[in-house]
């Protein structure tokens, strides 16, 4: 597996069931969601800015997308109160020229914090797409693999800045409910 067959394989809208384990305060949620993976052209401002903000030449990145998400939590117990959420962001891979197994993924938003990110992915053996990241505050650590090309498992930690402790564990059903199918957009690579 490498990043621009892995971004391939996401292409499409993907419904989300996810269950998260606040373990600092004692508390489990359920997030329902719907996830929006597309295509995003090289020349696109926001990746052109993505580009500039870490110094990373258009031709370095490969296969640059857009992930949109918009879910409900159940953290609240009042249903009336309960938090919905949603945001969009733009992901740009730098594959590792030695090895295309691995290499760094940009982010406008990060996962664990509000703030443009930089991560570090590697690809296991069985395909297994793992990506850790250094915030201020925290670190995250996600893993993603493919059961089939509907249906993709999610686990994500969110740890101190020191890595020391896990704060919030969490793993997702995703199912592919819409697949894009702009051909002209699966070729758009660099």
């Amino acid at each position: 597996m490498d990043i621009e067959t892995f971004v391939k394989q996401s292409i499409g809208q993907w419904r989300s069931q996810r269950t998260a384990h606040h373990l600092t305060f004692r508390h489990s949620e359920e997030v329902h969601s719907t996830i929006d993976i597309e295509w995003v052209d090289p020349s696109d401002p926001a990746v052109v800015k993505l580009c500039e903000l870490y110094e990373v030449g258009p031709t370095d990145i490969i296969s640059p997308f857009r992930m949109t998400w918009e879910g409900e939590s159940d953290w609240d117990e009042d249903e009336e109160e309960r938090q919905s959420m949603a945001g969009t962001t733009v992901l740009l891979p730098v594959p590792d020229p030695s090895d295309p197994r691995k290499g760094r993924l940009l982010r406008d938003q990060g996962y664990a914090e509000n703030v443009a990110a930089a991560g570090l992915y590697h690809f296991t053996d069985d395909g297994t797409f793992v990506l850790l990241t250094a915030y201020n505050r925290a670190a995250a650590e996600e893993r993603i693999w493919f059961v089939n090309p509907n249906l993709r498992f999610r686990v994500s930690m969110i740890k101190t800045s020191e890595g020391t402790g896990v704060l919030t564990a969490s793993f997702a059903s995703e199912t592919r409910s819409q697949l894009h199918t702009d051909d002209s957009a699966l070729t758009n690579t660099n």
